[in-house]
């Protein structure tokens, strides 16, 4: 989703800022997407690694929802690699290890399930970063949305126009974690700009 192939095999996602060009039988930045035979490949569409009930606010939303549940979701990878991230364990997991990705293979309609037995208003995307379980994410958002549930991004802000207008529609609240306002702090820090992070949430703050 959201990629283009290139002449000589190689493939570039259009998911995040990074746009990674990603040659045959290797990985992008976020180490969960996969150059296989020219096309590119979601190694988490179906992998949760960590699935919880939490309060809204701990996500936080402070102002959406106040004392409601939120069903919570992720999969392994990032495609930032802050050197303070409380989540490493499962955000960093593919940088620092090969072969399959962990996690219990999971369908959307499973997520939204879950979360309506627990009384959850919302099914939020976070923990790690929600733009590299794009897939899973855009799926079970609509799904959800014809619930009648409510879905909040938890997210670094990290991705492009074309992925939010896409999934903007299902999307209901959204927490962007800035980390900083000097792009040099996001170079050195994330492995990342500053740049594109702001125009995510210009965009978010638009609509």
């Amino acid at each position: 989703m959201l990629w283009t192939a290139e002449p000589d095999g190689s493939v570039v996602c259009a998911l995040c800022a990074h746009r990674c060009r990603i040659r045959p039988g290797l990985r992008g930045i976020c180490g969960v997407r996969e150059n296989r035979a020219g096309r590119l490949v979601s190694l988490v569409r179906d992998r949760v690694v960590s699935a919880d009930v939490d309060p809204i606010e701990k996500k936080p939303f402070f102002h959406f929802l106040p004392g409601s549940l939120a069903y919570s979701i992720a999969t392994v990878g990032c495609n930032l690699h802050c050197l303070f991230c409380q989540n490493w364990q499962i955000s960093q997991w593919p940088r620092e290890h090969t072969g399959p990705v962990p996690g219990r293979p999971t369908t959307p309609r499973e997520i939204v399930a879950a979360a309506r037995a627990t009384g959850s208003a919302t099914i939020a995307y976070t923990y790690t970063e929600p733009t590299i379980f794009f897939e899973l994410a855009l799926e079970t958002s609509r799904l959800a949305a014809e619930a009648g549930l409510r879905n909040v991004f938890v997210t670094n802000g990290y991705m492009t126009r074309e992925a939010l207008d896409l999934i903007g529609g299902a999307l209901h609240a959204a927490n962007v974690d800035l980390k900083s306002f000097s792009d040099r702090y996001y170079r050195r820090v994330c492995g990342a700009t500053l740049r594109p992070v702001l125009e995510t949430i210009e965009a978010l703050r638009a609509r």
